[in-house]
């Protein structure tokens, strides 16, 4: 006779029984570290906003791993990077890192990785001497000098010939400055003035005054993300538009997330970048359409690193059949290629940087919003500060 009792005994047995594929599942940890506060929060807030959106499309699991984000906010101050990499390693047994804000922020990460002898995915951080540092840095976001490149050779082609470049002056800017001008000159262009603005200074009204005075035929700008919108205002206060002067620039300076607050004052602006929430692919159009349902904002080039960084992790994890022996995963990572959201992209086996199509941008209005819409790509670009030697 079946008991009651048994009954409950036997329930008991079967959902046991059924909760041991779950606990058995491994979990592998991967430590995301971001500025999630202080000045430069909205850099940790895309890149997150990227990761949660490769996550919410792809799932948790690849080769039969559970895939955990562990994030940490540096509040992009390097000693806390270099700390929480630490204690992720540590204490927390993740097997990759990723994200990193700034320059300094991945930097300081080296020592840690070269130990532990685990991936550091950059989500962010564009400067080229980075990659040397550790044969573990793989990098989704791009090296500062692809996107100035050719916005040089468009420069000159268009017949923009004197050209005064303003940059800010910390390592990416001054990577920028160098991209441009090598190429620019290559394409016999004339710089006529090299102004660099102290990166904490938030009234560039003077060196404005100094390019008008210069009468270039454009001005090539790079600014941080963030940025973009004060330059804009003082650009077009000091009246260098009407003086009949040109700006050209990097993608940072109409960045998506910002680009509705800067206002009409970008229209018509020439950029050069790698992503466009403008982009017409369908793996853009979802991505786009993920961000806007589970974070209600804008994707901007942030937050395709961070979801770029997802693949490749996803991506090496398969490849090795989920082996998360570092080397093995960095191995895997070289010369990965895919489609991103941004278009075609690939790790280089080198140089572990990543190779993209950059595309040449006009900022116009589209169904009331401002968006850097794409009209020319130059496809497969590299770091020149690397591809040269």
């Amino acid at each position: 006779m079946v008991t009651r009792r048994g009954l409950m005994a036997a329930s008991i047995a079967l959902a046991g029984f059924m909760a041991l594929p779950a606990v058995a599942q491994e979990i592998v940890k991967i430590g995301l570290i971001l500025p999630m506060t202080g000045p430069f929060a909205s850099t940790g807030r895309q890149v997150d906003a990227g990761v949660k959106a490769y996550m919410s499309l792809k799932g948790d699991t690849v080769a039969g791993k559970k895939i955990e984000v562990v994030l940490r906010d540096d509040a992009g101050v390097a000693d806390q990077t270099r700390r929480i990499a630490q204690e992720l390693v540590v204490n927390e047994g993740v097997k990759m890192l990723m994200g990193f804000g700034l320059t300094p922020l991945a930097m300081s990460v080296s020592p840690v990785i070269n130990q532990a002898k685990i991936p550091a995915i950059i989500t962010s951080a564009t400067t080229s001497a980075i990659m040397p540092q550790s044969e573990y840095y793989v990098r989704t976001s791009m090296a500062g000098p692809q996107s100035a490149v050719p916005v040089a050779t468009w420069a000159v082609q268009n017949g923009l010939k004197r050209v005064v470049t303003l940059v800010s002056d910390y390592g990416p800017g001054i990577d920028i400055e160098k991209g441009f001008t090598e190429q620019f000159k290559k394409e016999g262009g004339e710089i006529v003035e090299a102004v660099r603005v102290p990166l904490q200074n938030p009234d560039f009204a003077p060196f404005l005054q100094r390019v008008r005075d210069s009468k270039p035929d454009a001005v090539f700008v790079f600014v941080p993300s963030g940025v973009g919108s004060l330059f804009m205002k003082q650009f077009v206060d000091r009246g260098l538009a009407e003086a009949g002067i040109r700006l050209i620039a990097t993608g940072d300076v109409t960045d998506d997330d910002l680009l509705n607050g800067i206002g009409p004052a970008a229209k018509g602006v020439i950029t050069g970048h790698f992503y466009s929430a403008n982009h017409d692919s369908p793996e853009n159009k979802a991505f786009v359409a993920e961000v806007r349902k589970t974070n209600n904002m804008r994707p901007n080039f942030m937050s395709v690193g961070g979801y770029d960084a997802m693949h490749l992790a996803y991506a090496a994890l398969e490849k090795t059949g989920g082996d998360t022996d570092g080397t093995k995963l960095v191995d895997a990572m070289k010369g990965m290629e895919w489609v991103s959201p941004r278009g075609p992209i690939a790790i280089d086996p080198a140089t572990r940087d990543i190779v993209q199509d950059i595309y040449m941008r006009e900022v116009k209005e589209v169904d009331g919003e401002l968006y850097n819409v794409e009209f020319a790509t130059y496809p497969k670009i590299r770091d020149p500060n690397v591809a040269a030697k």
